[in-house]
């Protein structure tokens, strides 16, 4: 059902007319130095790509490349302990994986979820007239780079790791519950980026207030002091071919708009005609901050993201 186009977040296989596979992989190396945080955080990032696209993760496989001689075996209990109490809050069965000695520590998951066809959400789903709506506040990319010179408040870490290790479970039924068919997940190429992918898929023109995206306790502060992680110009770079920004908008938001999340919030494309109830059930599943940052307002043959 899902393969290789339309940039979707995971694969989906199709079993039956009322059940279908989602896989999919993710690891990355650590952004924090705590190992329990770093589990956490990478294991709610593999489950969010399965979240993203409306299925329920059942299973999962670790991941690890570690260079065992150099940090000790005792850091790696610690980092696969945090990735288990992810896996134990969603529901998700470990059940085996795949080590490598490494110079670098990485660490992620292959997750494998189920969903009903006719529940999935795609990339591709946009319709005209469909209300964006983001679940997370940004600015885990700058957080962390002001993090590794000692530049970010404790109020600031507390809220990037508060963040990226919240699960996207409660995000992602809701819009199931309201029959979205469009959502992502905000990850490495920022919420420009996953907007790009969006629009390009649904050939459609997507319009983002950029005055109303939330934002993350430090974040602003990180990016008007220049603590901007290399993926940020990666991101603008590559994706500015779509993108139309105004001239009005800050340098720092900008650079927030860009910058790569780690474990991000999901964007979902509602009809304005249950976009409210999305919201209230969102707030009633207790899912902050989140917000309308923007609306489909026509197709659009090659997709394109005006950002004011």
């Amino acid at each position: 059902m899902t393969g290789l186009a339309g940039s979707e977040d995971a694969g989906v296989y199709k079993i039956s007319d009322d059940l279908a596979l989602v896989q999919t992989i993710d690891f990355f190396t650590p952004i924090v130095d705590d190992p329990a945080v770093f589990g956490r955080a990478a294991a709610a990032n593999s489950l969010s790509d399965v979240y993203a696209m409306g299925g329920k993760p059942i299973t999962a496989l670790n991941i690890v490349c570690f260079p065992s001689k150099k940090l000790g075996l005792s850091t790696l209990r610690r980092i696969l302990a945090g990735g288990l109490e992810i896996l134990d809050e969603a529901g998700v069965a470990l059940i085996g994986g795949h080590s490598v000695e490494d110079d670098e520590p990485k660490y992620g998951l292959s997750v494998t979820g189920l969903i009903r066809p006719d529940q999935l959400m795609t990339n591709s789903g946009l319709k005209p007239g469909d209300v964006l709506i983001l679940t997370k506040a940004l600015g885990t990319g700058v957080i962390a780079t002001a993090g590794k010179a000692s530049a970010a408040s404790e109020g600031a870490l507390k809220a990037m790791v508060d963040s990226m290790c919240s699960i996207n479970k409660a995000a992602s039924e809701a819009g199931v519950s309201i029959g979205a068919k469009a959502a992502t997940d905000v990850t490495g190429f920022g919420v420009a980026g996953h907007l790009v992918e969006m629009a390009r898929a649904s050939k459609a023109l997507v319009k983002i207030d950029s005055a109303q995206i939330p934002l993350l306790e430090g974040a602003i502060e990180a990016a008007k002091n220049g603590f901007i992680p290399g993926g940020a110009y990666a991101n603008r770079k590559f994706f500015s071919s779509w993108i139309s920004l105004d001239d009005g908008i800050p340098m720092s938001i900008t650079d927030l708009l860009f910058d790569p999340q780690t474990s991000g919030g999901l964007i979902i494309g509602a009809p304005e005609a249950v976009a409210g109830e999305l919201l209230k059930k969102l707030e009633n599943a207790g899912v902050s901050p989140l917000a309308k940052i923007g609306f489909v307002e026509s197709g659009h043959p090659d997709g394109l993201v005006e950002i004011s």
